[in-house]
């Protein structure tokens, strides 16, 4: 059984608490706090992933969502009192356009919105719609009297100053509309599914780490921190919901392959066959342009078998969305893995 509302009330909180690559120390601590009151004891790995083990005996299984989302990072203070910025995770900069943001000096923070330098319509006329979106041509507007870049230095702002981008959430009739959903939707169905086995409803029968992964965004989420006896990953991200793709907003999605290749059969075929005995919604979807935490871990040189599950995600990287039926499909299919033993290999 899944507390939907505890789902839905931890990613709401997930995402308004600022976590972009570089700086999760804030989101890290929200999740341990929940942790420990669900009767878990956090540890974490010398980079700061955070994880618990459930079940009984050394882990042999692995389940990795991210904390860290996608930001900005300060790179210049100029002449005329505002920002250059530069993103930090691979997103475009038309999705930075008009953001309202949070910029974190050494001793403070401060409010502002990403602008393009051709903002203002009675100026530029026409020339604000023709300038091309990219990241040089966008500025930190600070909400604060700041004309020059000496004020800037007074002000305590400098060049390496993180930016954190407000997710602005909004519930419409089960859509969940919000930055940072891709992994802070996967972290809270986590979350859920960690809740179901402390409240009694969901049995472990294979023995597994609950990872928190930090650093995804910039490829090296699950590169450590696996127990010497994991024989298997399961990396929890969004889908990819655009034209041409299988997934979808009330469905849990199996993905078949990303960049780097398919996925193993074994954890693969399992994931399917438990969709099947649980009645559980599910595609199957392949993904041209993505990576996720498993990518990394075999990249890393982990002797794992891995494999990947997803809730829809419209606009990915962008204005995202997703549905609570796709979130409750994949906290079924994950409770229904934490149930049930590792594979035998295919025949």
């Amino acid at each position: 059984m899944i507390d939907t509302d505890y789902l839905r009330d931890c990613l709401l909180e997930l995402v308004q608490t600022p976590s972009p690559v570089g700086m999760t120390v804030r989101a890290v601590a929200l999740v341990d706090g929940w942790l420990r009151d669900l009767g878990f004891e956090p540890k974490y790995t010398r980079r700061g992933v955070l994880y618990v083990e459930i079940g009984d005996g050394a882990p042999r299984r692995a389940l990795a969502a991210h904390l860290d989302t996608l930001g900005a990072m300060v790179t210049e203070l100029k002449p005329n009192g505002r920002l250059a910025l530069r993103n930090t995770g691979t997103w475009a900069a038309r999705f930075a356009e008009g953001a309202r943001v949070t910029v974190f000096s050494d001793h403070a923070t401060h409010r502002g919105t990403i602008l393009p330098l051709k903002a203002s319509g009675h100026r530029f006329n026409t020339a604000v719609d023709t300038q091309p979106a990219d990241w040089d041509n966008l500025e930190i507007r600070i909400d604060a009297v700041l004309p020059d870049r000496a004020a800037l230095v007074a002000a305590g702002f400098n060049v390496g100053d993180m930016v954190a981008i407000d997710a602005q959430p909004e519930i419409v009739d089960g859509f969940i509309v919000s930055r940072h959903l891709d992994d802070k939707a996967g972290c809270a169905t986590l979350l859920a599914v960690l809740k179901s086995i402390a409240d009694g409803h969901t049995r472990v029968a294979t023995p597994f780490q609950a990872m928190f992964t930090i650093a995804e965004e910039i490829g090296i989420g699950g590169t450590h921190g696996f127990g010497p006896e994991v024989e298997e990953l399961l990396a929890i991200d969004n889908a990819v919901t655009a034209p041409n793709q299988a997934s979808r907003d009330d469905a849990v999605t199996i993905a078949m392959r990303d960049r780097q290749g398919p996925f193993d059969e074994r954890v693969t075929r399992q994931m399917l066959a438990l969709c099947a005995e649980h009645d559980i919604p599910h595609v199957r979807d392949t993904f041209r342009h993505y990576r996720s935490d498993s990518a990394a871990a075999v990249e890393a040189g982990w002797d794992i078998r891995v494999g990947l599950v997803c809730f829809s995600l419209d606009s990915s990287h962008g204005w995202e969305r997703t549905h609570m039926d796709s979130l409750v499909a994949l906290a079924r299919l994950l409770c229904a893995y934490a149930g049930s033993e590792i594979a035998a290999r295919p025949q």
